[in-house]
């Protein structure tokens, strides 16, 4: 038997970094996010010689131990280990023996929410071996705790939901990690525009979201005015995109993320530097009305909104930079899992 799974990376539209604590606790945040054609993957391959291997196709790691309750968190494909330690302490209290392969279609710190894109997957391929009673939100707040409490990693809550639900969401959080995710009835043809002027542009560097975000997280903490009045814009930016594609009012699409962009650059140091004001200078000149850098910033995945027929005026603007344009289509289902 083979179980497999997979689950969809997103696209952050607006009001990215209000889903991180202390903030959200605090004010609440809100988000707006859909998931598009990029994947991570998880095979499960049950094993009988009390051997676990890990293998990370896309990242050439290959770990191979001895089957135990827990495995020690060392610093090598420790998400891999994290949801696995979980599975075993919450449900089935027994060593496990398997071997797991992984793939993720974007590098790590690419902007997409790749790692927790890969913990939903992984976390998927158990709950379909196991049989484990997990509905959607048990899942994403299952990947939620594994990454930021068990593994200690920096970071928001917007992600492990997208991958786990799918679709365009409107994102609510507040204290005590609740959240409540609002799917979108949107027309066909507003989804075929957006996905026909969105450009998705890869930098080619990633970046160390965690430095960022801890940046963010002490300016909250430390009550800075000015980083933190830059969050309730960004909450304002996510309800005005909302409205806007709900009601297919396009045209305000790129103001929106320009709105966005000017205010998320002021959250935290890291979020831009000169190579990357340079990219997105360069695709307004070409006729982007707005864009912004994926995730929190730094580096990884830009997106640009081009109206009309501007998309290929600032893909040939943009080639003299060195990155390479990702072709991607909006998806409606978040995980899916599978035996074989």
């Amino acid at each position: 038997m083979i179980i497999r799974s997979r689950a969809p990376l997103r696209l952050g539209l607006a009001g990215g970094g209000t889903d991180v604590s202390p903030y959200s606790d605090i004010y609440g945040g809100a988000v707006l996010n859909a998931t598009i054609s990029m994947y991570a993957y998880a095979t499960i391959e049950p094993r009988d010689d009390e051997k676990i291997i890990f293998n990370s196709i896309d990242r050439a790691k290959r770990i191979e131990c001895e089957s135990k309750k827990r495995l020690e968190i060392d610093g090598k494909l420790d998400l891999l280990k994290g949801v696995y330690n979980r599975i075993v302490k919450d449900f089935v209290e027994r060593p496990l023996s398997f071997k797991l392969t992984t793939y993720v279609d974007a590098p790590p710190g690419s902007g997409l929410g790749s790692s927790s894109t890969l913990v939903v997957a992984v976390i998927g391929a158990f709950a379909e071996w196991l049989n484990l009673p997990l509905g959607e939100y048990d899942i994403a707040h299952l990947a939620y705790e594994i990454e930021r409490k068990d593994l200690g990693m920096a970071g928001g809550k917007q992600d492990q939901y997208a991958a786990t639900f799918g679709g365009f969401n409107f994102m609510e959080f507040y204290d005590n990690d609740k959240v409540i995710v609002n799917p979108l009835r949107i027309r066909l043809e507003i989804i075929n525009e957006l996905q026909f002027n969105l450009l998705l542009y890869y930098t080619g560097t990633s970046r160390l979201s965690s430095k960022i975000i801890e940046s963010q997280v002490r300016n909250v903490h430390g009550r800075k005015k000015k980083s933190i009045e830059a969050m309730h814009r960004l909450k304002e930016q996510a309800v005005k995109m909302k409205e806007a594609i709900l009601k297919g009012d396009l045209d305000e699409i790129g103001e929106i993320l320009e709105f966005g962009w000017k205010y998320k650059k002021q959250m935290a140091k890291g979020i831009t530097n000169p190579v990357i004001d340079e990219i997105y200078e360069a695709a307004k000149s070409a006729g982007a009305t707005g864009g912004k850098v994926s995730g929190a910033g730094g580096g990884g995945f830009m997106m640009f909104y081009c109206p009309r027929n501007t998309r290929y005026s600032v893909i040939k603007e943009l080639q003299k930079f060195g990155g390479e344009f990702r072709r991607f289509q909006f998806t409606k289902y978040g995980l899916e899992t599978w035996k074989i």
